[in-house]
């Protein structure tokens, strides 16, 4: 999960929003950690218990009828295709950005160096399935993580930067705040936010969006490797341990890089502050070690491209090839991994197309972001309240578009303003849907809550089928405790690397306490 999450452009990007804002700048996809939490303890072992092959198989499991159909066969396109496509393009632009910079690359140039990676990672994804690229994800995440670390240790110790007493004497000491500032007046080297900005991040955005990686309730390759675990404990483990290492461990290398760029490159521009990175490899780093720094992006692309090749031909495949077509519901699962190499050949060539079609990655982030503002609160209550039913997933899959559409064009809303419009038209939406239309067939609920024993808001179902009410203290109390702990690593590193040591004590002491909490609450969430 965490070597997925590890793309070519993620370090660009930290050390762009660090450029621009600070380490608080963080906070734009830090505020993910309250939604991997709770899909760590909410969804990880709902997610197993399901035993579907996808996340999208999951619909007609919950669903019935033409319309869950429908809705299956849509999401198979549009996740499996059409937002694939897009995640896929935008790293290809990232991986592109990088040599273009670092080799002096022409623009297509870049693109068929970039093409023939991709070609070898289609390769071995086809031909090693999702256990191959779990294995191969391990070593590449190794030396990627390794890279990063031996950069930030040699452009930190240089006798340009002179340590982190010579880093700090260099910048603002507003760079190193942990927090972001409130206001609405700007200041260079630190994150300033409006309080509805702050809201929509902090209170909104980690439960209302469908972001990749970041699903609310878990979902797309998260979800897929949730269900591939042993048993529905280790489903847990591992999605914790990835929630830990994505959000504590893997950002410091990353922001003492572009905090030493700021200092080494201050001619670059605010649009640019994310070449910083790829200049500290060319200029620090001896022969040996700059190839070794290549090879940590190669990695970190590949696992990327790897992952989006397979789960999207897993839906393409299972949701609507052999959902849907006409010779293929005698599961041949010979002829069903024959499409898939097939099919991830085509998701290839698509995303390259797509590739040279995008200029700028921040658009698309921000167009995923707010054309599913709305949608996570449905994903997350499908699993805890029986009167969902596909006409609410439906409405929420559709309203953001419109919504969106609404606040952008009509009232020429900007975010976060746009945001909170989107959320509350597409909330509004599914809520009047789902007390429109008739709930889900009986039969189809009790298969659901026989099978996944979700607790939650199941009382008709539960007396049906003499089930036993199960409290959800012990998991929202997983839920705090884990976020804390989490955030607590996180800054007490910080700490610990900025040699501020008082304070690092105290966090990691609070540290201390969550882990002891935390093992408490699951012990109990478990009897």
């Amino acid at each position: 999960m965490v070597a997925t999450t590890f793309a070519a452009d993620t370090p660009l990007a930290v050390t762009e929003l660090v450029g621009q804002k600070g380490i608080a700048g963080n906070w734009l996809w830090w505020n993910f950690l309250l939604g991997g939490m709770l899909t760590t303890f909410f969804f990880a072992r709902l997610w197993y218990k399901a035993n579907v092959l996808t996340e999208i198989e999951l619909i007609e499991f919950r669903y019935s009828g033409k319309h869950a159909a429908i809705l299956r066969g849509f999401k198979a396109l549009y996740l499996g295709l059409f937002m694939n496509c897009l995640i896929i393009g935008w790293v290809n632009v990232a991986l592109a950005e990088i040599l273009k910079v670092y080799f002096n690359l022409e623009h297509t140039e870049a693109f068929l160096c970039v093409g023939g990676f991709m070609v070898l990672t289609m390769i071995y994804s086809s031909l090693g399935g999702l256990k191959g690229i779990a294995v191969t994800d391990v070593f590449q995440f190794t030396i990627a993580m390794l890279g990063c670390i031996i950069l930030a240790v040699i452009v930190l110790n240089s006798d340009k930067i002179g340590g982190i007493t010579g880093l700090k004497s260099k910048l603002p000491k507003e760079t190193f705040n942990f927090f972001p500032e409130f206001g609405n007046t700007s200041h260079n080297g630190v994150f300033v936010i409006g309080i509805g900005a702050f809201l929509a991040h902090i209170a909104v955005q980690w439960w209302a969006s469908w972001y990749p990686g970041s699903e609310p309730g878990g979902g797309g390759y998260v979800a897929q490797r949730m269900m591939s675990t042993r048993n529905e404990k280790e489903s847990v483990y591992a999605t914790l341990l990835f929630q830990i290492a994505h959000y504590c461990l893997r950002p410091w290398p990353w922001i003492i890089i572009a905090l030493c760029s700021l200092v080494l490159y201050p001619e670059l521009t605010t649009e640019n502050k994310k070449a910083g990175f790829v200049m500290t490899m060319k200029d620090f780093l001896p022969a040996g070690l700059q190839g070794l720094l290549l090879v940590a992006f190669f990695a970190a692309y590949m696992s990327t491209i790897s992952t989006q090749l397979n789960w999207g031909a897993s839906y393409l495949v299972n949701d609507l090839v052999k959902r849907f077509g006409k010779n293929t519901k005698e599961n041949d699962e010979k002829l069903m991994v024959r499409y898939g190499r097939y099919i991830t050949l085509f998701i290839m060539v698509c995303g390259l197309l797509v590739s040279t079609q995008i200029t700028r990655i921040s658009d698309i982030w921000s167009f995923i972001i707010e054309c599913g503002a709305g949608l996570g609160l449905v994903l997350i209550l499908r699993w805890y309240w029986w009167r969902i039913n596909a006409w609410s997933e439906i409405a929420a899959t559709i309203a953001p578009f419109i919504g969106f559409a609404i606040s952008r064009f009509v009232f020429e809303f900007e975010f976060p303003d746009s945001f909170f419009v989107t959320v509350g038209f597409t909330t509004l939406s599914w809520i009047v849907v789902t007390f429109a239309t008739a709930p889900e067939k009986p039969e189809v609920l009790a298969r659901f809550y026989a099978r996944v024993q979700p607790p939650g808001w199941w009382e008709p179902v539960r007396k049906i089928e003499n089930g036993k009410r199960q409290p959800m203290r012990y998991l929202v109390l997983c839920w705090i405790s884990a976020v804390i702990l989490a955030y607590s690593v996180l800054f007490g590193t910080g700490k610990l690397i900025f040699a501020e040591y008082s304070s690092a004590g105290i966090y990691y002491g609070l540290t201390i306490i969550c882990i002891f909490a935390l093992r408490i609450f699951m012990r109990k969430s478990y009897t």
